[in-house]
C-alpha cells in the first residue's frame, strides 16, 4: 500500500504508532538530552475526521486543553496568559516569559499579514475560486527559526495542505517531528479542528486527514505509561466509542470570539458559571460543551474543593464525561460521577 493506512479514530492510529516505535524502532536518538525510539517517516489517514479523542483510562487524555488550544489557535494567539493557564508546562518553551514562537501555529494560519488577510484567507480565497487547486498550502515551520541555536520553542508543524476534491476538503498535515505519547493526540485534535473550521468557511462538506510525521518518537521517560496503554488496548474486548458531533455550520470568527470572551471570565475567575446558566447563553449546545469544561476546570483552580458541581459534570456530552472521569477521577467520584 502506498497510501497512507487508514483508521476510524484518532486512537487507533494512536495504538499503531506506539506500538509500531515502542517495538520495531529504526532508531535511538537523543536529542537534546531527550533519549528516544524512533521511527522516521510515518503517515496514516483518518476517513472521519471527527473521531479525534481516544477514549484509554491510562493515557488520561485532557480535553479541557485540548478546546483551549484550538480556540487559542484560531484566535491567532500567541500568548502564555492564556495557554499557560491550561499547560503550565509549555511556560517553558517561551524565550521571554511573556509568549510562545514556533508552536503558536495559529498565530502563524490566522494572524494577518501582507494586505491584512492571513495566510488562511488567502488560501480560502484561492479554493473558492480556483477549482481542483494544488496550492492551497499553508507553511508554519521557518528556516529562520533555525537561526538561533538556542531557540526553546521551533515549530514541529511544518505546514497544512487544504485540497478541495468533489465537494469535500481534505488536509494533509506534515510535522517534522511528532512525540507520540505526548503531543500526537493534541496536534490530531487541534488540527482537524482547524480542517472541519476550514470545511465550514467554505462550504464543503469534511474529507479525509492524513497526518504525515518525518521523526516519530517515544520518549524514554514516556515508556511506562506507554506500556500501560498498550496493555490496556490489548485487554479490552470492546474500546468505548463516542461519535464526536459535527462542528456548527454556523461557526465563524465571531463564535470563536464570543467563546473565548466566556472563557476569559472562567479563567480569571470573575464568575462561577452554573450548567442552567451556560444552557441559556446564545451559544450553539456544541459550543456550550467547551464552556462546561472550562467551568469544571475553573473549579479546579480557583476553588478549594474536593468534588466537581454535579449538574454541571452531567451536562457534559457521554464522551466528554467519560475522558472528564478519567482525568480527574476523585473530583468526579466525589461528585457523584463515574459513568464509566
Amino acid at each position: 500500500m502506498l497510501t497512507a493506512p487508514v483508521f476510524i479514530s484518532v486512537e487507533g492510529a494512536y495504538i499503531a504508532l506506539l506500538r509500531l516505535v515502542t517495538e520495531q524502532p529504526e532508531h535511538r536518538i537523543d536529542a537534546r538530552g531527550n533519549a528516544a525510539r524512533e521511527v522516521i517517516g510515518v503517515s496514516f489517514r483518518l476517513a472521519d475526521p471527527r473521531q479525534r479523542l481516544p477514549y484509554l483510562a491510562e493515557r488520561r487524555a485532557n480535553p479541557v486543553f485540548q478546546f483551549a488550544e484550538i480556540l487559542w489557535y484560531l484566535a491567532a494567539r500567541r500568548d502564555l496568559e492564556m495557554i499557560g493557564y491550561y499547560a503550565p508546562s509549555m511556560r517553558a518553551g517561551s524565550a521571554d516569559g511573556i509568549r510562545l514562537g514556533g508552536s503558536a501555529y495559529g498565530h502563524t494560519l490566522f494572524s494577518p499579514i501582507l494586505g491584512g488577510r492571513s495566510q488562511f484567507d488567502q488560501v480560502a480565497e484561492l479554493l473558492l475560486n480556483e477549482a481542483d487547486s494544488k496550492r492551497g498550502y499553508l507553511p508554519v515551520f521557518a528556516a529562520k527559526e533555525l537561526t538561533d541555536r538556542d531557540n526553546p520553542d521551533v515549530a514541529c508543524l511544518a505546514g497544512v495542505h487544504l485540497l478541495a476534491r468533489e465537494g469535500r476538503l481534505h488536509m494533509v498535515c506534515t510535522m517534522r517531528a511528532n512525540d507520540l505519547d505526548c503531543g500526537l493526540l493534541s496536534d490530531v485534535f487541534s488540527f482537524t479542528m482547524i480542517h472541519e473550521y476550514a470545511a465550514i468557511q467554505l462550504g464543503l462538506e469534511l474529507g479525509t486527514y492524513t497526518h504525515t510525521i518525518g521523526s516519530a518518537h517515544v520518549n524514554d521517560s514516556d515508556a511506562e505509561r506507554v506500556k500501560r496503554v498498550l496493555e490496556e488496548a490489548d485487554s479490552r474486548s470492546l474500546p468505548p466509542s463516542f461519535p464526536f458531533p459535527a462542528m456548527p455550520r454556523s461557526t465563524n470568527g465571531a463564535t470563536i470570539a464570543d467563546v473565548l470572551h466566556h472563557e476569559q471570565v472562567l479563567r480569571t475567575n470573575r464568575h462561577r458559571y452554573s450548567a442552567e446558566r451556560i444552557a441559556g447563553l446564545d451559544l450553539d449546545p456544541y459550543w456550550q460543551q467547551t464552556l462546561l469544561l472550562f467551568e469544571l476546570y475553573r473549579q479546579i483552580k480557583h476553588e478549594q474543593t474536593i468534588a466537581f458541581d454535579p449538574d454541571v459534570l452531567a451536562a457534559l456530552d457521554p464522551g466528554l464525561r467519560w475522558l472528564v472521569e478519567a482525568k480527574w477521577p476523585l473530583y468526579a467520584s466525589a461528585s457523584g460521577g463515574g459513568s464509566r
